[in-house]
């Protein structure tokens, strides 16, 4: 099991424009600093969602700038895109492949490319798509083309969502082929599609392992016998938790009741309508309740979030390996935790429990594409 961080700048609403600009400043440097206390503390991925116009639950929208910086003030962690919207209106694949190959260069290997079609029809819409279904279609074209243009010479291309003549995309990437492929998923059908190109898969399936069981089995059940669309197979599914990590257990607990995690996942509900809406759960501006102590250790107890003691997280992780998830990533900041709180769960976290589930220095990304295509 390896580990990772997600970040997409939650910037809970303030009163008074100079109050709200001011945490947005600062909640996206919170983000730097959790990203490289990850990369001393041991965890091998950070993961930098794209997300545009949807207040307060993400002001990551510029990714493609916030990954290069964070690449550059690290060392060792894996600068990782989940997602990059590679629809054309949204990001043309011309640009995509030359931050794609930048950024491969300037961490020198160390870039990892997710991909996705976006979630909301707020943003779709904002870059004047019509509906869900069109952003399936420009997903795939445009992953298809992006791959082409890292391998060919020339390039041109006549098609349906974009076209191009001839021309040279520069630079090609530093890792050859190129770097690791992933995909978002949420519906069994996005799992078996990501096994069947040979990709990995980005969970971001809300629920407890039990629930993300039968996801990762189809996934694993489709890669044995993928077609590939990139140059190697990248054998992973990763998984989406919450992490509060601390050794006195009962605190961490008292932090979970009070950062507004509810509050966040109220906006999860509010902004990303391509997500189911499971019974029960309010529909805006109605808020979902905040935990009580109750309720947190339900929660840990189904592995729904990792938290409480050292001890206390690892029983948590664990149940992820049970169900053959390869990866494990924690969305740190998407509450009002504070850069503090967040950098001594991260530090407990690295010191107590990666050495637990994860003694290889070398990514498994790289491992699988050393062995497939050679050093």
């Amino acid at each position: 099991m390896e580990f990772g961080t997600f970040h997409s700048a939650h910037v809970p609403r303030q009163e008074g424009e100079e109050a709200q600009r001011a945490l947005e400043h600062v909640r996206l440097m919170d983000e730097v600093a959790c990203a490289e206390t990850a990369d001393r503390a041991g965890f091998k991925y950070a993961w930098m969602t794209e997300h545009h116009f949807l207040e307060e639950y993400s002001h990551l929208s510029a990714s493609e700038v916030f990954a290069g910086f964070v690449g550059a003030r690290t060392k060792n962690i894996h600068v990782s895109t989940g997602i990059w919207n590679v629809t054309p209106p949204v990001n043309h694949p011309a640009r995509v492949a030359e931050r794609v190959a930048m950024m491969d260069h300037l961490t020198e290997g160390r870039f990892e490319f997710g991909v996705g079609r976006g979630s909301s029809s707020t943003e779709f819409q904002g870059f004047g798509i019509p509906d869900g279904e069109t952003t399936r279609s420009m997903h795939d074209e445009a992953l298809r083309e992006i791959l082409r243009m890292m391998r060919c010479e020339r390039y041109s291309y006549e098609g349906e969502h974009f076209s191009m003549p001839d021309r040279l995309v520069l630079p090609k990437p530093y890792t050859r082929p190129h770097p690791p492929l992933w995909i978002a998923c949420g519906s069994p059908s996005t799992f078996e599609k990501a096994g069947r190109l040979g990709v990995g898969a980005l969970c971001f399936t809300l629920g407890p392992p039990a629930q993300l069981a039968p996801l990762v089995e189809t996934y694993k059940k489709a890669i044995r016998n993928c077609e590939p669309i990139g140059g190697y197979v990248n054998d992973n599914v990763a998984c989406v938790s919450r992490l509060i990590c601390d050794e006195d257990g009962g605190k961490a607990r008292d932090v979970a009741c009070e950062i507004g995690s509810a509050y966040y996942q109220s906006l999860v509900f509010r902004w990303l309508d391509s997500f189911p809406h499971p019974a029960g759960i309010p529909t805006w501006p109605e808020l979902i309740p905040e935990p009580t102590l109750e309720t947190i250790q339900e929660q840990i107890d189904v592995g729904l979030l990792i938290a409480g003691s050292p001890d206390d997280c690892a029983a948590g992780v664990q149940k992820y390996v049970d169900i053959g998830c390869d990866q494990l990533i924690f969305g740190v900041l998407n509450n009002t935790m504070t850069r503090a709180e967040a950098v001594r769960s991260l530090e407990a976290f690295g010191k107590h429990v990666i050495p637990r589930f994860d003694e290889d220095p070398v990514h498994t990304t790289t491992r699988q594409r050393e062995a497939q295509c050679g050093s």
